[in-house]
C-alpha cells in the first residue's frame, strides 16, 4: 500500500469520538524533534505489546528501530525525538475508534513509546495500532480488566517465564498466542545476560556478557524481534517483573552474584543494575510509575480481577539481603526476601483483600525442596528455601489472618511442579495454608524431559508436592468463584522449531480448601 495514501486511511479513521484520553510517559530530555520523519524501511521490526490491564485502560507499547541490533544500541534510529500516532478501536479492522492521539519517541529512551490509555469500558477486548513515517505496525489485541466490584463467573491466564534465546526456539509461545485468554503474566528472566552462543544459530548478541545500556539494549532488541514473542505480545496484555538473568544470575539487593564477583564494588553494579533497568522499562509495557529511577524500579504492585481474584505482584530481589553462604545462615530471623515495606505492603494487602482467590506473582519457588535423597537435607540458597524466617513469617500470617485461597506463581527453576504449602514443611500433617504452581522454562535448559533426577529426589523427599515435569512449556489458568484448573503445557523439544503442544498435567484446588484436590497427569 502507498505509505502515503496509508496515513490518509489511518488518520480518517481516527475521526471517531475519542472516548479514552492517554498519557505519554516519555519525560526524558526532548532531543531533537524530527517535523517529518521517513524511514527507508518499517520502523516496527519489535511489534507491539500492551500491559497492566486496569478496568478503564491499559498500556500500549512499541518501540522504534530500523536495526534492532545495531552495535551502538541506538537500534539503527536517529538521534532524533519521532511522533508516533495511536488508535484503540473495538473491532480488528478499525471501524469503531474509540481513542487516539500522539505520543513521543525519543532516543532518551531508545524510541520506545509507552502510552497509558484511560477511559476504555472494563472488561473488554480492543485492538490498537501505531503509525509514523508513513508505516504502520501490526495490530495489537488487549482487555481491559473487569471493574473491582464486578461478580466476574471465570478468569483465564497464563504464566510463563525463563527464555533464554540461544537455548531453544519460542514455539510454545506461538501456541500461547492461539490461546483465548484475558492477560499473561510474565516472572522474570525475559532476556539472559550472558553471552552463550549454544549450537541453534541463534547465539546471544553482543557475543559476549551484557554490561552496559548499549549492550542489554542489543540484548533486548534481539529477543524482541522474535515473531512467536511478539505474536504472544500482541494477542494479550502482559503483567512483568525481572528476576536474576535480566540483571545478572543470583542478584540480590545491591549484591552481585557471589560465586564470580564477591568483592566487588557496589557501586558498580548498582550502575549496571540501573543500565539493566532502563533497557527492561524500556522494552516493557509497564506504567510510568515503573520507570526506573537510577538503580531503583517499583515492580511491586496490585491488580484486581473483579471480585474473583486480586494479583499481588512481588519483587523477589531487589529488596533482599545477599544470599546465604552456608546452610546455617539460611535460618537467620533478621534476614529478608521482600524487604520490610513490601513485606508490610503485602501482607496488609492479603488481609484486606476482599476477593475470592489471592494470587502473589512471585519469581523463585516458595515450597521446601530438599535437594538429597536418605536423612540428609540441603536446600537452594536462593530461593525462598535461602530466607526461611521471611517464608514463615509471610506463611504465619496468611494463617493468623485468615487469607483464603492462597496461590502462588512462580518462574526460575526450569521445571514445572505443584506443591501444598504447609505452615511447617518438616511435618507433613502440619496445616496447609495455600497452593503453589511452579511453571517451567520457554526454553531455558533446553529440551527437558518429562521426569529427571532431580524430578525424582524432589518427588521422594518432599511429599507436599504433588507433580513434577521437566519440559519446556507454560502453564494456563482457569479461575471460577469455585474452582482453579492450572494446565502444564509442554513441548516435547526446543532445540528445532515447530513443536506440538502436549498436556503434561492438570491440578485442581477447590475454593475454601487450602491445597491441591486433585492431579491428573498424561501417563493418567
Amino acid at each position: 500500500m502507498n505509505p502515503r495514501s496509508d496515513r490518509r486511511r489511518f488518520l480518517a479513521l481516527g475521526t471517531g469520538s475519542a472516548l479514552a484520553a492517554a498519557v505519554g510517559v516519555h519525560l526524558a530530555e526532548p532531543g531533537r524533534a524530527w517535523a517529518n520523519p521517513q524511514f527507508p524501511d518499517d520502523p516496527f521490526r519489535l511489534g507491539v505489546a500492551s500491559g497492566e490491564p486496569y478496568p478503564d485502560g491499559v498500556v500500549l507499547w512499541t518501540r522504534l528501530a530500523l536495526d534492532p541490533v545495531s552495535p551502538d544500541g541506538t537500534g539503527g534510529m536517529p538521534d532524533r525525538v519521532v511522533a508516533v500516532d495511536w488508535q484503540v478501536a473495538e473491532d480488528e479492522r478499525f471501524r469503531q475508534v474509540v481513542a487516539r492521539g500522539t505520543a513521543t519517541a525519543s532516543p532518551a529512551l531508545s524510541h520506545s513509546v509507552h502510552v497509558e490509555v484511560t477511559g476504555l469500558r472494563p472488561h473488554r477486548r480492543y485492538w490498537y495500532r501505531f503509525r509514523t513515517g508513513g508505516y504502520t505496525s501490526p495490530v495489537g489485541r488487549t482487555r481491559t480488566a473487569p471493574d473491582p466490584k464486578a461478580v466476574i463467573n471465570k478468569l483465564d491466564f497464563a504464566f510463563a517465564s525463563c527464555q533464554n534465546y540461544y537455548e531453544g526456539y519460542y514455539t510454545a509461545f506461538s501456541h500461547l498466542a492461539a490461546e483465548d485468554l484475558d492477560f499473561v503474566v510474565h516472572l522474570g528472566d525475559y532476556i539472559y545476560e550472558g553471552g552463550g552462543q549454544g549450537d541453534l544459530g541463534r547465539g546471544h548478541l553482543p557475543a559476549a556478557e551484557a554490561f552496559s545500556l548499549a549492550d542489554y539494549r542489543i540484548r533486548f532488541g534481539q529477543y524482541k524481534a522474535d515473531p512467536e514473542l511478539q505474536a504472544a505480545h500482541a494477542a494479550f496484555p502482559w503483567l512483568v517483573t525481572v528476576d536474576d538473568h535480566d540483571v545478572e544470575n543470583n542478584w540480590a539487593g545491591s549484591h552481585s552474584q557471589p560465586d564470580t564477583e564477591p568483592d566487588q564494588d557496589p557501586a558498580v553494579f548498582l550502575k549496571r543494575r540501573a543500565d539493566a533497568f532502563q533497557a527492561f522499562y524500556e522494552n516493557q509495557p509497564l506504567r510510568l510509575e515503573s520507570k526506573p529511577d537510577g538503580p531503583d524500579m517499583k515492580l511491586f504492585r496490585r491488580r484486581p480481577f473483579g471480585r474473583l481474584a486480586s494479583l499481588h505482584m512481588v519483587d523477589t530481589r531487589q529488596y533482599r539481603d545477599i544470599l546465604p553462604t552456608t546452610q546455617d545462615d539460611r535460618d537467620d530471623p533478621e534476614r529478608t526476601m521482600l524487604g520490610a515495606n513490601q513485606e508490610r505492603w503485602l501482607i496488609d494487602g492479603l488481609d484486606r483483600s476482599q476477593t475470592t482467590w489471592n494470587i502473589l506473582g512471585n519469581q523463585v519457588f516458595m515450597f521446601q525442596a530438599d535437594h538429597t535423597e536418605g536423612p540428609d537435607t540441603r536446600y537452594g540458597l536462593d530461593p525462598w528455601d535461602g530466607y526461611t524466617a521471611a517464608r514463615q513469617r509471610l506463611f504465619n500470617a496468611v494463617a493468623d489472618r485468615g487469607v483464603e485461597n492462597f496461590v502462588v506463581l512462580t518462574g526460575d527453576a526450569h521445571r514445572g511442579t505443584a506443591a501444598d504449602l504447609k505452615l511447617d514443611f518438616d511435618d507433613p500433617a502440619s496445616r496447609t495454608i495455600g497452593t503453589e504452581f511452579l511453571g517451567s522454562s520457554i526454553t531455558s535448559g533446553r529440551d527437558g524431559a518429562a521426569m529427571d533426577n532431580l524430578g525424582r529426589i524432589w518427588l521422594a523427599e518432599n511429599p507436599h508436592l504433588k507433580f513434577h515435569n521437566a519440559q519446556r512449556g507454560y502453564v494456563s489458568c482457569s479461575v471460577t468463584p469455585d474452582a482453579w484448573q492450572a494446565d502444564y503445557k509442554v513441548v516435547p523439544y526446543v532445540t528445532r522449531p515447530d513443536a506440538p503442544l502436549e498436556l503434561a498435567g492438570r491440578i485442581h484446588v477447590e475454593a475454601g480448601k487450602a491445597g491441591i484436590a486433585g492431579v491428573e497427569t498424561a501417563a493418567g
